[in-house]
């Protein structure tokens, strides 16, 4: 019997979670608590929110970086490097940002994006190159990757071409208008909105390769596996080509981010010519 194309790709995301790869031997380290914002004369939460750390092979020479935001909605959460991430022979920096109800939109979305202008500017003195920068992370973070990478204008405010990223990974990210900045005007989580502050709204065939990653669809926070696969639908209807979705059976929104992290980082060795290319059955 032919197994059905998206069972196999369920089945395919799974085996790829489930084969650890081996941490290298290579030591590393962890710088904290770095600024990427001019901080003179900033308030407290500025000072405290737009820092980032950098967790890195010593030694290390023009390797893959992904830059993983956290989640917590835009209304909570502090920045931290996931366990899955961590001394596998990648530099990985993480990154906060300011929090509503502190903050409006699209504030949190420049401050990642200045983050990821930081990475651009100084990653090589950790080992990391510039041309292999990935943008991840869950649930918000997922949001944030996405809108930076896709909506053009905040890193070209820093003079950067979005283009020359690497690629997004969103875990479980909202590809609708976020229901924080809903909330912010006065919506309701229940009224979805495309518009500019949307990843939905600004799909286009030549931003850089996505992998998008989702818990499944009946355990799931409201419509999130439904509205990143129309986004991937919307992508390959404009010509992108090089997206890809994978739904985690049994993951509910919280369980999706271990799972989704190993996925993420085989996705990066992979496209880095670390591990061999692999396919995904038929």
């Amino acid at each position: 019997m032919q197994i059905p194309r998206q069972f196999a790709l369920f089945a395919f995301a799974a085996l790829c979670a489930a084969r650890a790869d081996d941490a290298p031997s290579v030591p590393h380290r962890i710088e904290e608590n770095i600024p990427y914002r001019l901080l003179e004369g900033a308030d407290e939460a500025t000072k405290e929110r737009c820092a980032l750390d950098v967790h890195y092979p010593e030694g290390g020479k023009d390797l893959p970086v992904i830059i993983w935001f956290h989640g917590g909605g835009l209304t909570e959460g502090k920045r931290f490097l996931p366990e899955e991430l961590k001394n596998q022979g990648v530099v990985v920096v993480a990154p906060g940002y300011r929090l509503s109800p502190g903050v409006k939109s699209p504030t949190y979305v420049e401050d990642a994006a200045t983050a990821v202008a930081w990475v651009f500017a100084n990653i090589a003195k950790y080992g990391g190159s510039p041309d292999k920068i990935y943008l991840s992370g869950a649930s918000a973070g997922g949001y944030l990757a996405a809108m930076v990478g896709l909506d053009k204008k905040y890193l070209a405010a820093h003079g950067i071409d979005a283009d020359k990223l690497a690629g997004l990974v969103p875990l479980t990210g909202q590809m609708v208008t976020h229901f924080t900045v809903r909330q912010e005007r006065g919506g309701s989580n229940l009224q979805p909105v495309v518009d500019e502050m949307a990843p939905l709204y600004h799909v286009r065939k030549d931003a850089p390769p996505v992998l998008v990653i989702t818990g499944d669809r009946e355990l799931e926070l409201l419509g999130r596996y439904e509205e990143n696969a129309y986004f991937v639908r919307m992508m390959k209807v404009v010509g992108h080509p090089d997206i890809t979705l994978y739904e985690l059976q049994g993951h509910n929104h919280g369980e999706t981010t271990p799972t989704g992290n190993r996925l993420l980082l085989r996705h990066v060795k992979t496209k880095s010519g670390i591990l061999p290319q692999e396919k995904s059955p038929s």
